[in-house]
């Protein structure tokens, strides 16, 4: 039986490639010495997949930035502003269009569908020029080839990438990217030449689009796109693969339908509709790539449960052509539990970061081929029981509290007019006032000081009077500048997450637990898995210090429920409402405390 991985993260597990990205963006290292950390961690990560088993590698899933931009390179996209002249792209136009430079500005960046990662989108016009431009994929496959590992080179799927462009500024509204479907394939036929040529045997073309709602005009075009790169791909065995949610019933007839497609990839994690769909109806004789191990979240795989869905599955699409994979790229989650040393144990247990991941994958394979390990899968139940039964998972008193909700809580208890009237006869505001979002810049001092109280190098009185004083100043300006209603500054918080998630109950903090947002940017996710409430009041100490010092109105800065659930890893044992409940219950009394200590609720901001 086999298994795949969709990609895997590119940062390294203690954050290579960012530190040698920013030392190359500042000019303190060398193209060379860039490329020496790429290589080395694409060899780690290929021998790593190799060396647990898994025949499905995938390549070109590494990126000095983002994927899709990877694919505007391939094809030449560039936008004239960046005053490219045609050849194989350097990483000066690359870096250029991702960053920009002193004189025009980067591309647009936008979520990647509802993750937290953020690509790089294309700027299309009619007049756009396509040419074969970064051999990117092809050098990936033969640098893996060389290592003794036989690769599946990805790509970003054709359609997919036009229905994830942007019209170039100045273009006619009516204008549609995938007008240009037919004057991109050629650049995909060259590139699948070239793998052919240099031995592939496998090309896997990434169509995320597909779970969304698509129009017929749109279908069609993945119709038009395979069927235009059938003769190119003849020879080859093509996965096409689909991510994030469940595939609609349309598309998933649009997709079987595809005759130079050999097999499926589907999200069986967050598409059980989708699983539905195979089990009523899957073509014979193609493969069916499973993903049923989570690569959005960093909780064990409930192994048992994986491999019954699994031995469901083998009975509909046949034993030798089902594939185990994960859900989607590991990239999305956190890259190997083994740095995680000062974790709590009994959490820790419960976990698997992207490493793991790639041994549950495999293990999976295994049993579905009459090779469970035994061992593994008891390990993996026991871990399972006592996350289940643990008392540091569930409170008694939040979940009662959670229960009782009405539909009448949801909604305030006046009007807005109503609540404006007060505010106005409390604040006395002008007709437009003025205010600022919230944090001032995070000095190095700041960093400093907030860095040697964590590690116990000064008092907490020494930690209050430095923050004192920095508040002090953010007032003072704000004063000077004569805005209406202040902020503290939030000179005391590491992150708009993590300093709420830090004196919350549930929530639990990794050391190297880092993952991709865009570029060279990582962020560190809490781990929510318990029971969420609020021992004690989070912000009142720091925002009633900065209200002494002003007759003018101070906000209360807090961080909005459904962000603090959005930028966590959220457990998965009951439904992310309910978690998100939890969360909004305790901040609720934050908002109540800063109402009784002086902070108008008015005034209060949720960042959602």
């Amino acid at each position: 039986m086999a298994s795949h991985i969709v990609g895997y993260p590119r940062m390294g597990p203690k954050r290579e490639l960012k530190f040698a990205l920013e030392s190359f963006w500042d000019g303190k290292s060398s193209a060379e010495d860039l490329e020496k950390v790429a290589t080395d961690l694409r060899a780690s990560i290929w021998k790593q997949m190799a060396d647990a088993g898994i025949k499905y590698i995938p390549s070109n899933t590494f990126s000095y930035y983002d994927q899709v931009l990877d694919t505007t390179a391939m094809l030449g996209a560039v936008p004239d502003r960046y005053s490219w002249t045609g050849g194989e792209i350097n990483l000066s136009t690359y870096f250029s269009m991702a960053r920009g430079n002193a004189t025009v500005p980067a591309m647009e960046m936008t979520k990647w569908f509802d993750t937290n990662y953020h690509f790089i989108v294309p700027e299309l016009a009619p007049s756009t020029k396509f040419s074969y431009s970064s051999h990117k994929a092809i050098n990936e496959y033969k640098e893996a080839k060389a290592l003794g590992v036989d690769t599946v080179p990805v790509l970003v799927g054709p359609v997919s990438y036009l229905l994830l462009s942007k019209a170039a500024k100045g273009v006619e509204k009516s204008f549609s990217p995938l007008s240009l479907l037919s004057s991109i394939l050629p650049v995909y036929k060259e590139v699948i030449a070239e793998l052919k040529a240099a031995g592939a045997s496998w090309i896997q073309f990434d169509e995320p689009t597909l779970v969304k709602d698509l129009e017929s005009h749109q279908l069609s075009a993945f119709s038009a796109a395979y069927a235009e790169l059938e003769s190119a791909l003849s020879g080859l065995n093509v996965l096409v693969e689909t991510y994030f949610a469940d595939v609609p019933a349309d598309s998933y007839k649009t997709l079987t339908s595809l005759s130079s497609v050999t097999a499926y990839g589907f999200d069986l994690e967050r598409g059980t509709k989708t699983l539905e769909l195979v089990k009523s109806g899957f073509p014979a004789g193609k493969y069916l790539f499973a993903g049923v191990v989570d690569g959005r979240n960093i909780w064990a795989d409930d192994l048992a449960a994986s491999l019954a869905t699994l031995q469901s599955l083998e009975a509909v699409v046949g034993k030798d052509k089902l594939v185990v994979s994960t859900s989607c790229s590991l990239m999305h989650t956190a890259v190997d539990l083994v740095n995680e040393t000062k974790l709590d144990d009994e959490i820790k247990s419960w976990l698997a970061f992207a490493a793991q991941k790639v041994v549950e994958v495999n293990a999976l394979a295994k049993a579905l081929a009459g090779q469970k390990d035994e061992a593994y899968f008891a390990a993996n139940a026991a871990a399972l029981a006592s996350r289940r039964s643990s008392p540091r998972v569930t409170n008694e008193e939040v979940q009662k509290a959670a229960t009782a909700l009405k539909g009448s809580d949801h909604r305030r208890a006046t009007t807005v007019s109503a609540r404006l009237d007060a505010q106005q006869k409390k604040l006395n505001l002008p007709v437009l006032p003025t205010t600022t979002i919230g944090s001032f810049p995070q000095t190095v001092e700041l960093r400093r000081v907030r860095r040697e109280y964590k590690a116990k190098k000064i008092s907490e009185e020494e930690y209050t009077n430095a923050i004192k004083e920095e508040i002090s100043k953010v007032v003072k300006i704000q004063e000077e500048l004569d805005i209406d209603v202040l902020v503290h500054g939030e000179p005391e918080r590491n992150d708009m997450v993590e300093y709420f998630g830090e004196q919350l109950s549930g929530f639990t903090f990794t050391a190297n637990g880092w993952v991709q947002s865009y570029g060279s940017r990582c962020v560190k996710p809490p781990i929510i898995y318990g029971d969420v409430s609020r021992p004690n009041p989070m912000t009142v100490f720091w925002s009633k210090m900065a209200q002494s010092m002003t007759a003018r109105p101070m906000k209360g800065m807090l961080t909005g429920p459904v962000t603090i659930l959005n930028w966590s890893f959220v457990r998965n044992d009951q439904p992310r409402f309910e978690t998100c409940y939890q969360i909004a219950l305790a901040i609720k009394k934050e908002v109540e405390d800063l109402e009784a200590g002086g902070i108008q609720v008015g005034t209060v901001v949720f960042v959602i």
